[in-house]
């Protein structure tokens, strides 16, 4: 048996043997109370009397009856109106022999009787009456201490210790985070080898925040490091720390680092560290057990001796609300930004989550990867599932490409509601408002092509959809491209207003989204005339909901609303005469797409196209 095993062999016994002493204490203790609440509440009601002032009550006749037990004489008294009560309220002690007391009661009229009872019986009952909740009592706290460890459990680190192979993840199962994984095999690399370093002057760097947006995978980069280091990995959530007793965080700090120590060299993840790295603010009040947590933690990092290799990971997707003093180098001294993945990347995770997957000829990988722009790594290793069980849905021994592309509109707008029956009416209006969308985007050169439309509803509420894939990524919009965008959103509202002269409510997204990105070109982007490269906008959750706050006045963010309204206004114009100037297209997609339902983006542009030459035959006649 190893020294370690011997060590955590010792530990348990001790626990053991400390939970018993624990569970013997509190059950005396238990046993006491119980014994004092019976000795207290045990004939409570009674009142006991000398025998002198029982033959007195008994030449008075204020006694109805008397019962004999255990050597005592319970009386039952008359009330005011001379009626028998029905309980006993005095007792006396039986002096001399009943004889005796036959002889005081005779001819008196008191009914008298003799109680016997085993004293076996008695006894049974005195001892189930103690020993049956002393038991539970004992079941419970053992139940407790065995669940938190013995007494002082709440204050043990939760952490969960992982060696390589218990994870299953190196860096070859993590894709399109070159740049992460980079920086984290340096670290690796380090802990295998630290000699390399120390002789030329190196330290190890203590501490590694991975940040970014949820589902880009920090957690599996963590799991492999600890797949690639074979080092011991303690894993533990920022919110196991905090409990309601102050104290206990800090306390388990302590615990995880004294066990760090112990298997140094190791490493310890923190994922959703901002549930104990709050920045301390006393303005509003604190929490006083989170900020001891905190406290206890920036010691730790800062109390490592030159003995213990401990490399700390952590992960969140809120790096602005952590607390400084944590952020600062000697603490972590790397912040690695695991961000969406870009097509290269996109491209790299399809091909790792398809590794297990049986695909044909026709799968193109860079078409997947150039429709998911913007989605994440969980949401590429769904995409990929999801084509694989409507591959099977449609009988097909391997997935194809028509199953991806399906599988990509399930992941980002949901399933077909086959259940959900437009009438003639409706259809023809999400018709010519799916089909203004995408006539603008067509006589648009700045607008990203079309690739497919559908009046089919969605799950999650789309009645139907324009799906638009870029010819390739680009990082950087222009302004005419932006303007655009804002023109081909408002260009259902202008299908809907030109062809039924009224207007519904389903453009609710596409003006949200339009009126999003105008703000954008004005607070942020400097794109509007009347403020310049002024910037009115900042972000607030850059990796959650990317939501922004005003950092003007009241007076400049009215401006901002009016300047918005008049720029809506004004793409709203353009889309509407693009509209009124191609009519015959826009009437001929639409009962074209009202028919089949779903076009795809070949056919919307076969369809324009061939309008507009007959158009020019008719404007040019040979």
């Amino acid at each position: 048996m190893s020294d370690k095993q011997d060590n955590n062999k010792k530990k348990d016994d001790k626990n053991k043997n400390q939970n018993l002493l624990i569970i013997i204490i509190l059950a005396v203790i238990f046993a006491c109370v119980l014994l004092l609440i019976r000795t207290r509440f045990t004939g409570s009601k009674e009142e006991e009397i000398t025998y002198d002032q029982f033959t007195a009550m008994v030449e008075e006749g204020s006694i109805s009856k008397v019962v004999v037990k255990d050597g005592k004489l319970l009386l039952f008294m008359k009330n005011e109106k001379g009626e028998p009560e029905e309980e006993y309220s005095k007792t006396v002690r039986l002096i001399g022999t009943e004889d005796g007391l036959n002889e005081l009661l005779k001819d008196t009229g008191i009914e008298y009787s003799k109680e016997t009872a085993s004293a076996a019986a008695t006894a049974l009952s005195s001892v189930i009456s103690l020993v049956i909740p002393l038991l539970i009592f004992i079941l419970f706290l053992n139940v407790v201490l065995k669940r938190t460890g013995g007494m002082m459990g709440f204050a043990r680190s939760k952490a969960k210790p992982y060696v390589q192979k218990e994870t299953g993840v190196t860096f070859a199962d993590v894709a399109g985070e070159d740049e992460a994984k980079e920086s984290l095999q340096e670290m690796v690399e380090f802990l295998h080898n630290p000699e390399k370093y120390k002789a030329i002057g190196a330290a190890l760097p203590k501490g590694a925040l991975l940040v970014g947006p949820p589902g880009t995978g920090k957690t599996l980069l963590a799991r492999a490091v600890a797949g690639e280091a074979n080092v011991p990995f303690f894993s533990i959530s920022g919110s196991e720390f905090v409990e309601m007793f102050v104290g206990v965080g800090a306390s388990r700090v302590r615990d995880l680092f004294e066990e760090a120590k112990k298997e140094s060299p190791c490493i310890i993840f923190i994922d959703e560290i901002d549930a104990i790295g709050k920045t301390r603010d006393s303005r509003y009040g604190g929490n006083d057990e989170r900020e001891q947590t905190l406290n206890q933690l920036l010691a730790e990092m800062d109390g490592f001796d030159n003995s213990s290799v401990i490399l700390i990971l952590a992960a969140t997707n809120r790096p602005e609300v952590l607390d400084p003093a944590l952020l600062r180098p000697g603490r972590f001294d790397r912040r690695i930004i695991v961000d969406r993945p870009d097509i290269k990347g996109r491209i790299e995770i399809l091909k790792v989550h398809a590794q297990k997957i049986k695909l044909d000829d026709t799968v193109d990988f860079r078409e997947l990867a150039l429709a998911t722009a913007g989605v994440v790594g969980s949401d590429l290793a769904n995409i990929i599932n999801e084509g694989a069980i409507l591959a099977v849905k449609y009988g097909r021994e391997a997935v194809s490409q028509k199953d991806l592309l399906e599988a990509v509109e399930v992941v980002l707008v949901g399933k077909e509601k086959k259940d959900r029956v437009l009438s003639e009416k409706e259809k023809r209006i999400v018709s010519y408002h799916e089909v203004g969308h995408a006539l603008v985007t067509a006589l648009q050169k700045d607008a990203e092509p079309v690739q497919k439309i559908t009046i089919v509803p969605r799950t999650m509420g789309a009645l139907g959809y324009v799906m638009q894939v870029p010819e390739e990524e680009k990082y950087l919009n222009t302004r005419t491209e932006l303007e655009a965008m804002v023109v081909s959103a408002l260009a259902g509202r202008a299908a809907e207003e030109l062809v039924f002269d009224s207007v519904t409510t389903g453009a609710e997204n596409d003006i949200e989204r339009a009126t999003e990105i105008v703000r954008a070109m004005i607070t942020r982007y400097g794109m509007s005339d009347t403020f310049g490269l002024m910037s009115l906008e900042k972000e607030a959750n850059r990796y959650l909901d990317n939501r922004m706050y005003l950092t003007c006045g009241d007076a400049t963010a009215t401006e901002i609303d009016h300047e918005t309204m008049r720029l809506l206004k004004e793409f709203y114009v353009k889309a509407k005469e693009l509209l009124s100037a191609n009519r015959d297209v826009l009437d001929k997609i639409a009962d074209f797409l009202i028919e089949r339902e779903t076009i795809t983006g070949a056919e919307f542009m076969e369809i324009f196209h061939q309008v507009q030459a007959e158009r020019e035959e008719i404007a040019c006649p040979s």
